[in-house]
């Protein structure tokens, strides 16, 4: 098969993190997201191991729970942390993860990525390195196929500092570990743009440090 590479670069470049722009009146079929699921799941995986576990999350109240903890979670972090922050791009991100804080609610759905077999607590940076390995690009896979199909993410992790009462809310089994919540919806327009990068000569070396 012969890619658009033109196309391919385009999703690439193009898939943000959208906060502000989800479209929080639009439903999402199940059908959209099962569509998106089966892509993501064709990522590479470590050890062929295929942990991975979603938890699909459409239920009013138990999206409502979920966005009182990301709440308890993010409040000092957003309105405290970031908040007095003179550089404008992060303002911007910090202005826009507020938004998403006190709209999560009413988000269509949230998808909770989960890894199978991963212990609680710390882990050894080798151990952690490829359990997330084993997890993220299927999560980066699902947010590239979302916005395919006109929708639009992000991924969050403010909520797992709260982990055991979104486990116990949700029926998590112990032996489960969540990794992040994706906030998706329909966007609000699809006319995405590049984001401000510096240039790939500051940050990229070679053979040697």
């Amino acid at each position: 098969m012969k890619f658009d590479i033109a196309a391919a670069d385009e999703l690439l470049a193009t898939t943000r993190a959208v906060r502000k722009r989800l479209d929080l009146g639009k439903p999402v079929p199940r059908r959209i997201i099962k569509e998106c699921l089966e892509l993501a799941v064709q990522a590479p995986t470590g050890s062929n191991s295929q942990g991975w576990r979603w938890l699909v999350v459409e239920d009013a109240d138990k999206k409502a729970e979920l966005a009182k903890l990301y709440r308890r979670a993010g409040e000092e972090y957003l309105l405290g942390d970031l908040a007095g922050t003179p550089d404008a791009q992060t303002k911007r991100v910090q202005t826009s993860a507020v938004y998403l804080m006190e709209h999560l609610h009413e988000v269509p759905v949230h998808v909770i990525p989960c890894l199978a077999g991963m212990p609680a607590g710390e882990i050894h940076t080798a151990q952690a390195a490829g359990a997330f390995g084993s997890i993220f690009p299927a999560v980066w896979s699902f947010q590239l196929a979302l916005r395919a199909r006109g929708l639009g993410s992000t991924l969050t992790t403010l909520h797992l500092a709260c982990e055991k009462e979104a486990a116990e809310l949700l029926g998590i089994p112990d032996n489960v570990r969540q990794v992040a919540l994706l906030p998706v919806a329909y966007t609000l327009g699809t006319d995405f743009k590049r984001a401000a990068r510096g240039p790939i000569e500051e940050i990229t070396h070679w053979n040697q440090w």
